[in-house]
């Protein structure tokens, strides 16, 4: 591990819970000044409350209509000088459109030229601002692929999924949870490789994502909650056909399969794990937001504590306390005991990457890890889905073959393709 990776990292595991009983024995006033007492309380609400729209910030200057084709020039940045196939939502979520190759991109005006490869819903030549995604598909359908639409009994009623089912009778289903603030639509990446693998596929919803039944706080549990579902939609996989079940998240769907690996009555069933930028370690993308937002790190560190203190449910909203440490899978790395593929691109904007670095050091046994380049945040496979397919192909493979005999020499950890450990191959 390099240096540049552990400063990635951010704080030391011994060093994060030394303040953890700071705000039980004293008031806030104590602690901090009022106005960044009330900037921690707003930072704490922000992390566990569902958005209830996304921020319109892609701004489209021109729509260009060539025969029967679209092109698109989008104000550029980030995200939009990026190659790769991506998706694009407009007027309020309502429209959809695939955006693919750069066809043209001018650094002095900052503006860059891509096809549009399809208009799903809406009218793009109106659309004037929309948000980026890597969720390039609305539905099943527009991949090509039949699925059924199912409900998933949950704690607050019933949860909407996609269920797609391989030919044949599959006794292993690929259970996919997509991230915070993304829905279902964000799995339909995995769904190819899936069926090429035999794996029946369920896209699952869960609590505060707009399709399945919100919590009775309204709160986002950052995995300590929404695991439960996953457990439901375990549930229902077992009750269905399905003998063991695979595991894919995205970001924060990475964290709530992390717990439910962890906490699962049917733990023991889970016969792998997929996670494409996981939250590891909930502390150290805290602070990364802290200080994008430029807000003073004892500021931060107050609303992390808010979030797990019995007394911060007064001003966060919460049911019951966010246990931040118990989801720090950097200090659990040998508690976890699935085989487990993390993909991870070095350039994460939002999850920064060192606590999946971290955790493949120090479980090499059970964590194969693969890096992306220029693929930002859960977007490794828009970048390169060749090799994104590729990598998850091989690895499952590997997994889902009959069990090695003991004393083998292999480890289920070890990729078929890449024998060293952690890889640092370009996206």
């Amino acid at each position: 591990m390099t240096a540049s990776t552990r400063e990635s990292v951010g704080v030391s595991p011994g060093a994060k819970w030394a303040v953890g009983g700071a705000i039980a024995g004293g008031s806030v006033a104590g602690l901090l000044g009022a106005g960044s007492s009330a900037l921690a309380v707003y930072f704490a609400r922000r992390v566990i409350t569902p958005a209830r729209q996304r921020a319109a910030d892609k701004e489209v200057l021109a729509v260009i209509r060539d025969g029967q084709k679209l092109q698109v020039i989008l104000a550029a940045n980030d995200d939009t000088t990026v190659d790769g196939v991506y998706g694009f939502f407009f007027d309020g979520g309502k429209g959809h459109a695939r955006i693919g190759r750069i066809v043209s991109y001018s650094p002095a005006e900052r503006t860059v030229l891509r096809e549009v490869e399809a208009v799903y819903s809406g009218d793009l030549s109106t659309a004037r601002w929309g948000w980026w995604s890597g969720a390039t598909y609305p539905d099943p359908a527009a991949v090509g692929i039949p699925a059924e639409d199912v409900l998933i009994p949950v704690e607050r009623g019933e949860a909407p999924a996609w269920l797609v089912r391989a030919k044949g009778t599959a006794r292993t289903w690929a259970i996919m949870v997509h991230g915070r603030g993304a829905t279902r639509q964000e799995a339909l990446r995995a769904v190819g490789p899936a069926l090429e693998l035999g794996l029946t596929s369920l896209l699952v919803s869960y609590r505060n994502d707009g399709l399945a039944p919100s919590a009775d706080d309204g709160r986002y549990g950052l995995g300590s909650t929404e695991w439960q579902d996953i457990e439901a939609a375990i549930g229902y996989a077992l009750a269905n056909g399905a003998e063991e079940v695979v595991l894919f998240g995205w970001s924060m769907g990475g964290a709530i399969c992390l717990q439910t690996a962890d906490l699962s009555r049917h733990r023991h069933l889970i016969r792998a794990m997929v996670l494409d930028a996981p939250v590891i370690d909930w502390v150290t993308v805290l602070a990364h937001h802290a200080q994008l937002n430029r807000i003073p790190s004892l500021v931060g560190r107050y609303g992390q504590l808010m979030l797990g203190h019995p007394l911060g449910r007064r001003l966060t909203g919460l049911s019951a306390p966010v246990d931040l440490k118990v989801m720090d899978w950097v200090s659990r790395a040998v508690e976890l005991r699935t085989p487990t593929l993390i993909i991870h691109s070095v350039d994460d904007e939002y999850v920064p990457y060192g606590p999946s670095a971290l955790l493949a050091e120090r479980n090499p046994e059970m964590v194969t890890f693969e890096t992306f380049n220029h693929a930002r945040h859960t977007k490794e496979w828009n970048v390169d889905p060749e090799r994104w397919e590729r990598l998850v192909k091989a690895w499952l493979r590997q997994q889902l073959a009959p069990r090695l005999n003991p004393g083998s020499g292999l480890t289920p950890g070890r990729m078929a393709e890449s024998p060293a450990q952690p890889t640092q191959a370009g996206g």
